[in-house]
């Protein structure tokens, strides 16, 4: 069966093409130079709208269909499912998305713009900075799988595995649970160690970008403030911060979008258990394991489509203004 991939790959693809870049230049000289230079762009950009075309639009219009297909996709149930994405059982899911949705940003945009000042002014420079940048280079689930094991945890007076309650048993603490607080607890915490998990793996890309705004900012204006008086948290405030603003929001909307779409941490650590589950691990779940409710897994998909858009547009705004500037 492998010999069919690799005649599409070697054979098929290069042969279209070849046909459709022959036949097409044929075509185009017979039109005027004018045209040519008109139509010229579209012709070669055809190819590349019908596959995106495809592999965008037609999943987000079969979703829409099926948000409106009762059990098993069959018949039309109006807006039911998404009475249910929004419904009660959904609640605790979108209290949980909200504070990912406050902590991941705010986490990585604050210790982005702390690390990347404070590594601009040391000599150790890049030493600092790639191992800052290092989590980065595993993958979340890898990330997760090794937070998974320092966030161990097993009752008081047996040993524990986990590093960090083996440092609290070190000092006479109790162990703690640290991502499996019971209802009876504060069960919110159990979230928060996730998001410190997310952090950890995607600090890296928000120090490179914040790090690369901070060198950015014309050391005159630093050196003028400074002459005028002001201290150096008075000179970051009115002079770096806004420098840095662009990035600062481009940071910001990606790592919300990251939160809204948030899935490996929780699905790999938790699976959703002990109160930690999400929106998009919800949609894995109505997807994967009750197959005959379609229609809830597309409502969820169409509502964070919806939600990160509005996201993404003001993202792509904000690099547009600042290639601007």
């Amino acid at each position: 069966m492998l010999i069919v991939p690799f005649l599409l790959g070697t054979v098929v693809i290069p042969a279209v093409v070849i046909i459709f870049t022959t036949a097409g230049e044929r075509l185009l000289v017979r039109f005027s130079p004018t045209t040519q230079r008109r139509i010229r762009p579209w012709f070669w950009l055809a190819p590349i709208i019908i596959v995106v075309g495809v592999i965008l639009l037609y999943p987000i219009v079969s979703s829409v269909m099926l948000t409106f297909a009762g059990p098993d996709g069959t018949g039309n149930v109006g807006f039911d499912n998404f009475a249910w994405a929004f419904g009660e059982s959904m609640r605790p899911l979108l209290l949980n998305n909200i504070i990912w949705l406050v902590l991941l940003p705010a986490a990585l945009v604050v210790l982005g713009i702390v690390l990347a000042v404070l590594i601009d002014r040391v000599r150790y420079e890049a030493v600092a900075r790639v191992i800052l940048v290092l989590p980065t280079a595993i993958s979340f689930v890898a990330a997760s799988v090794t937070w998974r094991a320092l966030y161990a945890y097993a009752p008081e007076g047996r040993t524990q595995l986990g590093l960090f309650n083996a440092l609290r048993q070190l000092v006479g603490l109790e162990p703690v649970p640290w991502i499996a607080r019971p209802p009876s607890d504060a069960q919110w915490l159990n979230t928060v160690a996730l998001v410190v998990v997310a952090a950890w793996a995607g600090l890296g890309i928000a120090l490179l970008v914040l790090s690369a705004a901070v060198k950015a900012v014309p050391t005159e204006l630093l050196e003028a403030a400074r002459l005028d008086g002001a201290n150096e948290f008075r000179a970051f405030w009115n002079v770096t911060l806004p420098a840095i603003w662009p990035s600062v929001l481009t940071v910001l909307t990606t790592q919300i979008i990251a939160a809204i779409k948030i899935f490996d941490v929780v699905y790999v650590m938790t699976n959703g258990n002990n109160g930690t589950n999400v929106v998009a691990n919800q949609m894995y779940g109505e997807l994967f394991n009750r197959p005959e409710q379609l229609g809830h897994a597309a409502a969820i998909a169409i509502v964070l489509l919806v939600v990160a858009t509005p996201i993404i547009w003001f993202n792509i705004r904000s690099v547009r203004q600042q290639g601007t500037l």
